[in-house]
């Protein structure tokens, strides 16, 4: 079986892997404690926690703090909901920023969303003649998790600082694949399983001085925005996922940069969506005129690649992101989504290669 969906999620690593199980022991061990008791089994299951919020912010700017939340839909919700003025954003974000529309409307606050250009960066000028007195926040991802377009991040700022707006960061795709550390955002959203650390836990950086209101009640675990007890094992497993990713970053961008090289040979007579410059080489978007994308999934049942973001597969629905771009539906559903990374091997991309070509109809080299 050959994986190449890692926009989707990513294969857990050994350290990570290794990292979670000492907080998974049962009765006999030690490792099972609440990290919210006072006793001594509490307070070491706090302390790993602590050591892997450390892991995490380190690929992080400095001067903010790490909330850990359940995943970047928490993390995105608690910032778009939990501060004040209209809200700004683009048509290709995650639906995580995109249904958030209802709830901050309700609150009598404006949520625009706004176009992109055919090449999936956000279209500046609409940001310019959007953006006023009224807008609180502007959201935008760095590096879209279907075509892997990057947007221009620095003249979004530019624009939301001018205005006096906070800005929030999806940096799911981003965040252990490239440097942020000098990012200039108010919130990042991150997650753990798209840098090989485990499901279920995510985090919201939150610059020093900004608050947030909470969207869960209750104990007030984490500084009092998120209610929870929360797993030392996913913290621990997320702190080393992110620990290997600052030491490998340069590492697995050269692998995935050959890896890149190498598929988009492969793949010479389709067409790329999305920018052929500004974009992540970790994913290849592509579609071919009259391609049955649910019997080439059938056909290719060894090869697990995508149709579009897993959080959206089997809606029947054309992608909003390849919609946003300017693509037919009829272009949108010819579109195929190969997301590669530390993993994976050349002779994957190959093997994959000639399967998705021959059952597409066209001729191997």
């Amino acid at each position: 079986m050959i994986y190449l969906d890692y926009q989707a999620t990513t294969p857990l690593a050994p350290e990570a892997r290794e990292a979670m199980l000492r907080w998974l022991e049962g009765p006999e061990g030690t490792g099972f404690g609440n990290p919210h008791s006072a006793h001594r089994m509490g307070r070491s299951a706090s302390a790993a926690i602590e050591a892997a919020r450390e892991r995490v912010a380190a690929l992080l700017p400095a001067g903010g703090r790490v909330i850990f939340t359940s995943g970047a839909t928490e993390a995105l919700n608690t910032a778009l909901r939990g501060t004040g003025g209209d809200v700004l954003t683009f048509a290709t974000e995650h639906a995580a920023v995109l249904d958030c529309m209802r709830p901050v409307e309700a609150s009598r606050r404006a949520f625009t969303v706004l176009p992109v250009r055919p090449d999936g960066r956000a279209d500046i000028a609409a940001l310019e003649e959007a953006a006023g007195p009224a807008t609180g926040l502007v959201a935008a991802m760095a590096i879209n998790n279907e075509i892997g377009t990057r947007h221009p991040l620095g003249d979004i700022v530019r624009i939301a600082r001018a205005k006096g707006a906070l800005v929030l960061v999806d940096a799911v795709q981003a965040y252990g694949r490239v440097p942020l550390t000098e990012l200039d955002a108010d919130f990042i959203a991150i997650s753990a399983h798209k840098i090989h650390g485990p499901k279920g836990i995510g985090a919201l950086w939150i610059r020093d001085g900004e608050e947030v209101e909470p969207l869960m009640f209750g104990g007030g675990q984490e500084a009092k925005l998120r209610s929870g007890t929360l797993s030392p094992a996913l913290c621990a497993g997320f702190g080393a996922a992110a620990q290997i990713a600052e030491e490998r970053m340069t590492a697995d961008a050269e692998h995935i940069e050959a890896l890149w090289t190498r598929a988009r040979e492969l793949f010479a007579e389709w067409t790329l969506n999305g920018s052929a410059s500004e974009r992540w080489h970790g994913n290849l978007n592509i579609r071919r005129e009259g391609l049955d994308v649910s019997r080439l999934m059938s056909d290719c049942r060894n090869v697990m690649f995508s149709a579009g973001s897993a959080c959206a597969s089997g809606s029947g629905r054309p992608s909003h992101v390849l919609s946003a771009i300017g693509l037919s539906d009829r272009e949108a559903k010819a579109s195929i989504r190969l997301g590669f990374g530390r993993y994976t091997r050349r002779d994957d991309i190959e093997q994959a290669a000639r399967a998705i070509t021959e059952a597409a109809g066209g001729q191997w080299p």
